[in-house]
């Protein structure tokens, strides 16, 4: 049977949520191994002068424990 964690991080790209995303794996993936799933629990976009700024998504990142 597998242990499995879950993390939650924030993060935001100029780009795109899916940019975003991205980043918090590669974020996340610096200090954690046998990352197994991304969830993406909620995103969000920052705007100015009537355009967005940037694209913010909090995802849950699932990892199995040794």
């Amino acid at each position: 049977m597998a242990i499995l964690k879950v993390i939650e991080v924030l993060a935001n790209s100029e780009t795109s949520w899916e940019d975003a995303t991205k980043k918090a794996l590669a974020q996340a993936s610096k200090s954690v191994q046998n990352i197994r799933s991304v969830y993406i629990n909620e995103q969000s976009a920052s705007v100015e002068n009537g355009e967005i700024s940037q694209y913010r998504v909090n995802v849950k990142i699932t990892f199995e424990i040794n």
